[in-house]
């Protein structure tokens, strides 16, 4: 029974590979603006990406977000997602800073605390999903301020299973 269990390690590592790591590249300034969260997300956003998932074909991502503030330096952004044909799913992300660049809140998808940390342009988001699915992301704010791109991964065991290259912008 252990060789059955090596083996299907080996085939997940094997298919970590096939996660395609072409995307977007980031572009940030060296006189970029600070990436606070509260601001970008507040009102309307539209993401639109690629999800690449081991063993599956890439599909296209549109997101709808609109951003409203419960209180100072709070955030709470409802999205409605569409992956490919997919019927379009519901989100909901509350994040409230808890000191300078720092913020923790909850996402529905997520399971236990969000946490993010904001560095110049760039705003790393970090939470688990079901399945022990652990997410990164890098939001990097561009030039101007009214667009980010977004490369979320996702990992089981360390492997890669998941990516999303996103860019959004504030309408």
């Amino acid at each position: 029974m252990g060789y059955l269990r090596f083996f299907a390690l080996a085939v997940l590592a094997g298919l970590g590979g096939c996660v395609s790591p072409v995307g977007m590249q980031p572009h940030v300034a060296p006189a970029s603006p600070v990436f606070d969260p509260v601001a970008f997300f507040a009102g309307k956003t539209h993401g639109t990406g690629v999800l690449h998932v081991i063993a599956s074909k890439p599909r296209q991502t549109d997101v709808v977000g609109y951003g409203t503030s419960p209180g100072p330096e709070a955030i709470m952004l409802d999205q409605q997602v569409k992956q490919g044909d997919a019927a379009a799913t519901h989100r909901t992300w509350h994040l409230h800073r808890i000191a300078p660049g720092r913020y923790a809140g909850t996402l529905t998808d997520a399971i236990g605390p969000v946490t993010a940390e904001s560095v110049g342009a760039e705003l790393t988001i970090r939470f688990t999903m079901r399945r022990g699915l652990k997410v990164v992301q890098h939001l990097y704010l561009q030039s101007g301020g009214r667009t980010a791109v977004n490369t979320m991964t996702v990992r089981k065991w360390g492997i890669v299973v998941a990516r999303l290259d996103e860019r959004i912008e504030r309408i």
